[in-house]
């Protein structure tokens, strides 16, 4: 009797054979129709305006936003606070501080000790240690600038401390403390870009962040324009980097930390806005508005301010002086 081949066995052979003798071809894979990097998440082209936009100042708004709350007479002692806002933040123990942590020079996290530093967490610390006599009594809050009104109104925070023009459309929903820094847009680029003002980058690509005065400015400038708005300045940095866009355009500040992390790109152009910088305060927080401007003025007084200043803005600005505070 033949022995014969089990009929599991003869299927697998026959799909054996006719797959060598098959002349078929391999699933085409989708197509590539471009090479260019994937953009950074949430980044999009000529998105809306926002309400942080620089708005002619009404006669309610005194010199343009830029004025606040008088103090009244000279700062209690540390954990003494009066009765009021300032009393519940000393009970409660910590200060909830909005805080950047990605725009180098203003606020960062330093690689090599995990802590946030810069020009705007000095200011944060000073109000800390004003409160607390501790300047590490603080629960930083990383933000987002589309972000920073809403945590104010919904005190997810108790100041706002991230590079923040103070302007007349912002003081209708939040409290600004006096101005601390001024700023001015300008532009980044390339070094090998020629591009020295923004008129020279009608139908290209400038990258902002979402809800800054920067991108509605840029909204406005010029119809050709096309503007790519970010969540993050670290996020702006790469585009250019990758070609992805042609410039970016911000407070020169913080162009200038960019600058410093990268050789390659270069600050030009002169100042086409100003960005007075104030600390956001929730709108029914006087009582801290005063506070807060007593803290900036003993800054002033005492040298921190410049100190600060030195340290993190002069080497890539230049020499600059505390502004006068302002007050209605």
């Amino acid at each position: 009797m033949r022995n014969r081949m089990p009929m599991a066995a003869v299927i697998v052979m026959a799909l054996f054979l006719s797959a060598c003798g098959s002349t078929g071809t391999l699933a085409d894979p989708a197509p590539v129709n471009t090479v260019e990097r994937p953009r950074p998440v949430g980044a999009a082209e000529n998105p809306t305006a926002t309400s942080g936009s620089a708005a002619p100042a009404p006669p309610s708004c005194p010199a343009d936003g830029r004025a606040s709350i008088r103090p009244t007479g000279p700062l209690p002692p540390p954990g003494q606070m009066p009765d009021g806002n300032m009393r519940t933040i000393q009970q409660r123990g910590l200060l909830k501080a909005g805080v950047d942590q990605n725009t180098f020079l203003f606020g960062f996290r330093n690689p090599n000790t995990g802590q946030l530093e810069g020009f705007d967490i000095d200011r944060v610390h000073e109000i800390a240690a004003a409160i607390f006599g501790d300047p590490n009594k603080i629960q930083y809050v990383p933000l987002a600038s589309a972000d920073r009104i809403e945590a104010l109104k919904t005190g997810k925070v108790d100041v706002v401390v991230r590079t923040f023009t103070a302007n007349c459309t912002r003081w209708a929903d939040i409290n600004f403390s006096a101005i601390y820094y001024v700023a001015g847009q300008r532009l980044l680029v390339d070094k090998s870009s020629t591009v020295t003002d923004l008129k020279q980058l009608g139908g290209k690509r400038v990258c902002t962040q979402t809800g800054s005065t920067s991108f509605n400015t840029l909204s406005k400038a010029d119809p050709k324009l096309v503007v790519v708005a970010t969540k993050t300045w670290s996020d702006c940095l790469i585009m250019l980097q990758q070609g992805q866009a042609d410039a970016i355009s911000t407070d020169d500040g913080i162009l200038a930390g960019m600058a410093a992390q990268d050789p390659n790109v270069k600050l030009v152009g002169n100042r086409f806005t100003q960005e007075p910088y104030g600390i956001g305060i929730p709108k029914r927080n006087e009582d801290m508005v005063r506070f807060v401007n007593s803290v900036l003025e003993k800054s002033i007084r005492d040298g921190a301010w410049q100190a600060s200043y030195n340290r993190w803005l002069r080497p890539s600005i230049g020499d600059a002086s505390p502004p006068v505070p302002e007050y209605r």
